[in-house]
């Protein structure tokens, strides 16, 4: 079961932030840049490349957003979605680049004692308007990265809000150049370089983790939580979840008893998968079911065992002895009844092997082979007695108070065979039910003595269908 991809207009809303993260980039850059280079403030042109920087990794984002919502392919069954961290990635290499320049141009400045900016009431202007448009799109990436789960619009919501940090810091470096503190553009420069660099390297390390599948831990503990909480009869045998642009790819291996059959192993992966997308919304959960040997009875295993073998038909009155509080197990086997001796004898001895080496607490294995029932194996035919249908609905409504629920009649070898279901009222015990069947099978016999084999299946009555 697979979790259902985002809509389009989640995808349009994602496209419209990331290309309007562009064109604001855009501007911040021209304005920057130009103020930078007329007043000579370093703090500023530190802040032109930071926003230089930025337009690179929005349009990085941008073409990543692009790339991670494209569907599934051949190539790329998980579908495209690290697109995004890759994106990440690149960002944070390209913000520690210019950090180390922008450190190396203030240390130096620091050091000579040159280069003090012209600051006049324009450029504080142009500080303040820069402060608006970063305070902005900070709010506005924010806001969209929470919404969608974009870790590439939170990655820009992150170097945004460190623009914003690092606007306000220009700002008190040239306010304090203004009020004849010279270093006040230099210092202001660092300040701006320290949190270009703990933020990249933060993006860097988190991006890192996703692209190497690092376990996301609170993930996991929430999913083993959502498992647990559905107290169904299996064991949780592995547990394994990646993240991949905002959403989880988890993989899970549960163990089910032995002896439950194919319906019942995909009911509960249908119930574990809903429980893990519930728990981790718009996840991609597989769910793979194997056999729990550990969680079947004694005489499961046994039985489960012998099963495995072709030649085997049928496995009954297995029985388990405690001696001295060891288990001991006897069985019956039912094979071809035109297998030779030997070959039966060679087959109980495998058997025996199998049982053993299935279920090592036994102490002792006793088998019993006996040929397959001649009749159940031989070939029959449709025969439309209408004699014996009208005899089974008698019998079943004198027993039952109902109706037939359906009638086969087969002509054997031995003679006729009727199959006959009955209904029966849902909240009666399965002893009570075998002895209705009983009863039925009795009385049909008695009306119709030719059949050789009655065999009464009984279902449950449906609550708007009374007896009588």
């Amino acid at each position: 079961m697979h979790a259902s991809p985002p809509d389009d207009g989640s995808h349009r809303q994602q496209r419209r932030v990331a290309l309007a993260s562009i064109v604001a980039a855009l501007l911040l850059v021209a304005i920057k840049l130009s103020a930078g280079a007329a007043s000579g403030s370093l703090g500023l042109l530190a802040e032109a490349l930071h926003s230089g920087a930025d337009l690179i990794a929005a349009v990085l984002t941008f073409i990543a957003i692009r790339v991670g919502q494209r569907p599934p392919d051949r190539r790329h069954p998980w579908g495209h979605g690290r697109a995004e961290h890759l994106a990440a990635l690149a960002e944070s290499i390209i913000l520690l680049l210019a950090t180390a320049y922008i450190s190396y141009e203030a240390i130096h400045r620091l050091v000579t004692g040159t280069h003090v900016p012209t600051v006049g009431g324009w450029l504080i202007g142009v500080a303040l308007v820069v402060i608006a448009i970063d305070a902005w799109r900070t709010v506005v990436s924010h806001r969209a990265a929470a919404v969608h789960g974009s870790p590439a619009l939170a990655s820009n919501a992150l170097h945004f809000a460190s623009d914003l940090a690092g606007s306000i810091a220009v700002f008190a470096g040239l306010a304090l150049v203004a009020l004849g503190f010279g270093p006040g553009d230099s210092i202001a420069a660092l300040v701006v370089a320290a949190i270009v660099a703990f933020n990249a390297w933060r993006l860097l390390w988190d991006n890192a983790q996703v692209l190497m599948d690092v376990a996301p831990e609170a993930a996991e503990r929430t999913a083993t939580r959502a498992i647990d909480s559905l107290d169904l009869p299996i064991t949780l045998r592995r547990l394994r979840i990646r993240r991949s642009a905002g959403s989880y790819l988890a993989d899970v291996v549960i163990g089910v008893s032995a002896t439950d059959h194919v319906g019942q192993g995909h009911a509960l992966a249908d119930a574990v998968e809903d429980a893990v997308e519930r728990a981790l919304p718009g996840s991609d959960v597989v769910v793979h079911v194997e056999p729990d040997e550990r969680s079947a009875t004694l005489r499961d295993r046994v039985t489960a065992a012998a099963l495995a073998h072709p030649g085997i038909h049928e496995v009954h009155n297995v029985r388990v002895l405690l001696i001295d509080g060891v288990p001991e197990v006897s069985l019956h086997l039912k094979v071809r009844p035109d297998m030779r001796l030997d070959a039966a004898h060679d087959l109980a001895d495998r058997v025996e092997d199998d049982i053993r080496a299935g279920v090592p607490e036994l102490t002792h294995v006793d088998v019993h082979i006996e040929p397959v029932d001649v009749h159940a194996s031989v070939a029959g035919t449709v025969d439309d007695d209408a004699a014996v249908r009208s005899a089974a609905s008698e019998a079943a409504f004198e027993v039952t108070g109902r109706d037939t629920v359906d009638v086969r009649v087969r002509r054997t070898q031995r003679g006729l065979v009727a199959a006959v279901t009955v209904l029966a009222a849902g909240d009666q015990t399965l002893s009570d039910a075998h002895v209705l069947a009983t009863r039925v099978e009795e009385r049909l016999g008695e009306l119709v003595p030719e059949l050789v084999d009655v065999v009464v299946h009984t279902e449950p009555a449906p609550p708007q269908d009374p007896p009588g």
